[in-house]
């Protein structure tokens, strides 16, 4: 019997809705309508937050209790490796107990920091269970198991809320929506057990076995409880000791409410709902505004940053092949043959995996160096400290290191880039800048935390140096306004922060306590410009007059020796003769047996045409040249690229776009007669009636006539700016290199020219190159100076000509072609105000070529729209 029931997918409304929540922009914009619906709602209970009292109540906090708190977020954050333990278990998977503990902290602390919606702990569980051997239908199926039962545990925190086991009425009574929300956590866990029950879950969530077991139930829901359970007393304990007029319970059920808010906006480790609602509760619980703004700093560093941290350097563990690590490891062993000093100084050296902590995380943590000793120097320190710090030193002395603090912070926020980067020089200032300003961060008030952090970056960095490859990168205008830009940003927050706490701080000072040592918002200003200033100085003159870090050199008369003499004995293709235009760097490799020729524009290496050379040593070429290219951080891009290279291009990472179609005449066809050729033929048969005349010179060429053709030439540009790099353009030297066809008027005189560009394919292919004429010769001029280059080709032994490029030809022509091919397409369509696409093929239509497709070969990391404005500024401008 044919069942009358629709599935819920084919309802409009549902397909509607799940189209609408597949794109990308739905799924970020929101959580931030949420975010922003909190912070509207809150905005009133803010307006009375002071930051320099917080950061106050911050330095104040006690050693012991951030030890005792440490240690216990990371055993609250351990706790979360449950849910591995029971997938292990559930699906049998073959990973021994440390592996599981290790993935599951990698997981759960980049997902806590980084994961909408769980996808980043799903991602990276995905990829380490796979890489220990776990089948990929499998590692799906209990990432999927994973999904619905994660919250259970904080459905049943949001029944204790509902039955008044911790007080929260007052802040559901201040926002009416959030009963709403803990209705709908609570009524989760029950919904979640009917569910689980049911056929459907069995198919989606348990590959298909049946149901699951009451064992594999209560554990899922035990390590969810257990896991928002130590979470909610992590920040119930933060709270307590820094708000001791509030009880344990009434923090915990704060976090409950404010965790439920976090959990429905969907934003990483519920950033922003989370923070504001228990903000307002804490608030609505009696508590001072700044001391609770403390226990969420407090809380995100120890809960979620410190771990994360962990997680990175596991994880940077984790991707090393496994017979390397052991290898590395054993090559820590003790060599008796070494004295004690030369253990001392080469053991970091020696520990080279640990040389894998991420280095993108090093730039955040040199980043965060620089805003840790810019907040250090414009709050206030301890009293006790800087009484001490004075007796010890002298006010001019905590002055000036205050000063050299700032400037030092300043450097650092814009060497984190560099540090980003890989580039050794970065590396070397901003390890002496490191050990500098823990130097200054400690004399000018005793802080020794800042200055302990400091060292452990500048730690981080000496053991990650042989990571730091790098010679230089490019230094654009953008780059300098971004990081000009941050260092303006944080400078002014130094002054406002340094200025805001000044006058609040001085009013829980008794009158009798000295207070020389404290600056106030007149000095605060002046530091920060004047540091500011000086640490831009410095960097300008440390990057802007070191030693050129070219990429090469434009190739001499020497080179262009070797050059001719290499295309001789290996052969060139199209567009090997430009490379005589002398604007082209020559990459040369394989012991000189392949060269490649390119220019830079912007940070991009663009090869002019595929790598020269024998084909079999081409792939390890490209790879030698990726290697030489990101020494610099630039990208090696190649241009018109033939199709026969193309697997070796997608073997060694690359993406292609159509540029457009080459032109190939077979000369052993070409013929004037026929109906189809009449156009041709009949303009051939004019101009030589009416007395014009071919000639094809070869060089060298006389003056004289360097003179006439320069005269055409000028007159052709009318003003307008020659083009380069694939293009040729008037060069006197360059001309004398190749024949040139000259078509002359009745009278003698030279009215149109072209150049003509050998292959190096020993005689076989030869191309048109530079083409100009007067604007008053007759119609048909390029026709009958086309065809008689022809004829001379054919007539001298070539087997094909290249009328060149058809740019953007027979692109996007697939419905399933890319949308930049497409867009492409609308612009040979109808781009024919700025450049005749159409007219270009139709043209060379007439010649009856055969059509080669000519490719972009670009990394996917490049943005094509940007690549694409990039090569046409190559392209339009000229290197004499």
């Amino acid at each position: 019997m044919k069942s009358n029931h629709k599935p819920i997918q084919s309802f409009k409304i549902v397909q509607y809705l799940m189209t609408i929540y597949r794109q990308r922009l739905t799924r970020i914009l929101l959580p931030l309508a949420v975010l922003a619906f909190i912070i509207w709602e809150a905005g009133r209970e803010l307006k009375n937050f002071n930051l320099a009292r917080m950061l106050h109540e911050l330095r104040r906090m006690d050693a012991m209790f951030l030890i005792e708190i440490g240690l216990f977020s990371l055993v609250a954050v351990a706790a979360m490796s449950a849910y591995d333990y029971v997938i292990r278990h559930h699906f049998k998977l073959q990973i021994k107990p440390g592996a599981t503990f290790r993935y599951a902290w990698i997981s759960n602390t980049f997902n806590n920091v980084f994961g909408f919606a769980g996808f980043t702990g799903a991602g990276l569980r995905t990829v380490l269970y796979k890489k220990s051997g776990v089948p990929l239908g499998v590692i799906t199926s209990a990432v999927v198991f994973l999904s619905p039962v994660v919250i259970t545990g904080l459905s049943l925190l949001a029944w204790g809320a509902i039955v008044h086991l911790y007080p929260v009425q007052p802040v559901l009574d201040a926002h009416p929506w959030l009963h709403w929300a803990l209705w709908g956590m609570a009524l989760y866990l029950p919904l979640f057990l009917i569910m689980q029950r049911s056929k459907r879950y069995a198919t989606w969530f348990n590959k298909g076995e049946g149901q699951l077991s009451w064992f594999t139930i209560s554990a899922s829901i035990g390590a969810s409880l257990l896991e928002w359970l130590l979470a909610g007393l992590t920040f119930a304990w933060i709270g307590t000791h820094l708000l001791h007029e509030l009880p344990l319970y009434a923090v915990f059920g704060i976090y409950v409410i404010a965790a439920i808010a976090g959990l429905i906006s969907l934003a990483p480790g519920g950033v922003g709902a989370f923070d504001i609602i228990a903000l307002l509760g804490l608030q609505m619980a009696g508590a001072n505004s700044d001391r609770a703004l403390a226990v969420l700093l407090v809380f995100r560093v120890f809960y979620f940053i410190i771990p994360w941290l962990i997680g990175l350097v596991l994880a940077a563990l984790e991707m090393i092949p496994r017979n390397e690590r052991l290898s590395q490891l054993a090559e820590t062993g003790w060599d008796y043959s070494l004295n004690a000093w030369q253990k001392v100084w080469s053991w970091p050296g020696q520990f080279r995996f640990l040389a894998d902590l991420g280095v993108w995380a090093l730039g955040k943590l040199v980043l965060i160096s620089g805003v840790v000793l810019l907040l250090s120097a414009a709050t206030p320190g301890l009293l006790y400290r800087l009484r001490f710090a004075e007796h010890l030193l002298s006010l001019p002395v905590m002055r000036l290191s205050h000063e050299i603090s700032v400037i030092i912070g300043i450097m650092l926020v814009v060497l984190s880039h560099g540090i980003s980067l890989r580039i050794r020089r970065a590396l070397r200032l901003t390890l002496i800048l490191l050990l500098t300003g823990a130097i200054f961060t400690f004399t000018k008030g005793l802080d020794f935390e800042e200055a302990l952090f400091l060292l452990f970056v500048a730690l981080m960095l000496w053991i990650s140096r042989s990571r730091f490859y790098r010679v230089s990168a490019p230094l654009n205008r953008h780059n300098i306004l971004i990081w000009g830009g941050l260092s303006l940003l944080v400078t002014g927050a130094y002054f406002m922060i340094g200025a805001g706490s000044n006058t609040p701080f001085m009013r829980h000072i008794h009158a009798k306590v000295h207070l020389d040592f404290f600056m106030n918002r007149s000095d605060y200003g002046v530091t920060a410009v004047f540091s500011l200033i000086l640490a831009w100085v410095f960097l300008t003159v440390y990057f802007f007059l070191r030693p050129q870090r070219s990429i090469g050199k434009l190739p001499d008369a020497q080179e262009v020796v070797k050059l001719k003499e290499f295309l001789e004995r290996q052969g060139g293709n199209l567009v090997s003769h430009m490379l005589f235009l002398g604007d082209k760097y020559l990459y040369w490799t394989k012991d000189d047996q392949v060269v490649l020729p390119y220019a830079r524009s912007r940070d991009k290496l663009i090869v002019l045409g595929d790598p020269l050379g024998p084909k079999e040593l081409v792939s390890q070429a490209i790879q030698e040249f990726q290697r030489f290219a990101d020494r610099y951080a630039l990208t090696a891009v190649f241009y018109q690229a033939s199709p026969e290279y193309l697997s070796i291009y997608h073997e060694n990472g690359y993406r292609f776009f159509k540029l457009g179609e080459e032109a190939l005449v077979p000369l052993d066809s070409f013929t004037l007669t026929g109906k189809s050729n009449q156009a041709l033929r009949s303009a051939k048969n004019r101009f030589d009636r009416e007395g014009y005349s071919f000639e094809m010179i070869q060089p060298p060429l006389d003056a004289a006539l360097i003179e006439e053709m320069r005269h055409i030439s000028d007159i052709w540009l009318d003003g307008r700016k020659e083009k380069g790099y694939s293009l040729g353009w008037f060069k006197e030297s360059y001309l004398q290199l190749a024949p040139i066809a000259l078509l002359k008027d009745s009278e003698g005189k030279v009215i149109a020219f072209a150049t003509m560009a050998p292959a190096y394919d020993h005689g076989q292919t030869v191309s048109i190159d530079l083409m100009r004429h007067l604007p008053d010769t007759p119609n048909g001029t390029m026709d009958y100076l086309f065809t008689r280059v022809i004829e001379w080709a054919k007539e001298n032994g070539y087997t094909t000509f290249n009328l060149g490029m058809a740019p953007l030809s027979q692109v996007g022509q697939s419905e399933k072609a890319l949308r930049e091919e497409k867009l492409a397409r609308l612009v040979f369509q109808y781009g024919g105000h700025f450049y005749g696409f159409q007219g270009l093929r139709r043209f060379k239509d007439k010649f009856k070529p055969q059509w080669e497709p000519r490719y972009l070969a670009y990394p996917a990391s490049v943005f094509l729209p940007i690549l694409t404005l990039e090569l046409v500024y190559l392209v339009s401008k000229r290197s004499d």
